[in-house]
């Protein structure tokens, strides 16, 4: 390859580059929470694409705690809208999601990564210390005993040793276990709301809603826990309340 078509192919990859942060900036920065949709249909094919992309955010040790209920049954569509305190943004949207944190479900999905892990050929294999952190690290990390009663234990071991190196102090308990599904969750969450945004749609996050009885609705286990409800459909002129505010980046981006 000569220099000139070495220099034509840089050129051509910054300009792909380029414009490919041009089109993901475009995408955060016109994402809002929306309050107010238009009466317009979402896709069923645009929908299920964007929650496609939703199961492929960032998730720890790829335990995937979380589940998502779009909600596509009218009647039950307009009691989620009660249950989200017959808010604008849930009364007016098109479509519905509620986006559930399940810190009880890693056992399973630690036997499903397994079963994958087991299934690698000569032509793909699996590293033998991927297998031992699921047989061995994920359960020491995760397991909580009955009850959650080895929580205040684990948390003890795990200062002691952090006494002398660094060493993880979690999760230990019952509420760590909820930060841990709920931090996963909300990541996929944000691949969601972006998903919809660059497909020409928008959403709102709603905390505001009676949590009992959206599990009621959906017949949701006692171990799951609703991280948010996002609603979606197009935006009205009247959905953005306000600029968005941002307060001075020095008071939370930090160089150390």
């Amino acid at each position: 390859m000569t220099s000139s078509q070495v220099l034509a192919e840089v050129n051509s990859t910054m300009k792909t580059t380029e414009a490919t942060t041009q089109a993901f900036e475009n995408i955060v920065r016109t994402r809002r929470s929306i309050r107010v949709f238009e009466c317009h249909a979402i896709p069923e094919t645009i929908m299920r694409r964007c929650l496609d992309l939703t199961l492929l955010a960032p998730n720890s040790s790829n335990l995937q705690p979380w589940e998502f209920y779009w909600v596509r049954d009218e009647a039950k569509k307009e009691q989620l809208a009660k249950c989200c305190l017959g808010q604008p943004a849930a009364v007016t949207a098109a479509e519905m999601v509620v986006c559930v944190a399940r810190r009880d479900t890693w056992k399973r999905n630690r036997k499903w990564m397994l079963e994958l892990l087991d299934q690698a050929n000569a032509s793909n294999p699996v590293p033998a210390s991927a297998k031992r952190y699921y047989k061995t690290l994920v359960p020491l990390a995760c397991g909580q005993g009955p009850g959650y009663l080895l929580g205040p234990f684990k948390k003890l071991v795990m200062n002691l040793i952090g006494l002398r190196k660094p060493s993880p102090r979690g999760p230990a308990g019952k509420s760590d276990m909820r930060v841990w599904a709920h931090k996963t969750t909300a990541l996929a969450c944000q691949n969601l709301m972006l998903s919809l945004r660059a497909y020409g749609y928008d959403s709102c996050p709603m905390e505001g809603f009676d949590g009992a009885r959206v599990k009621r609705l959906l017949s949701l286990p006692r171990g799951a826990e609703i991280c948010m409800v996002i609603s979606a459909g197009k935006r009205s002129e009247k959905g953005v309340y306000g600029k968005q505010v941002r307060f001075p980046k020095k008071h939370f981006v930090f160089e150390v």
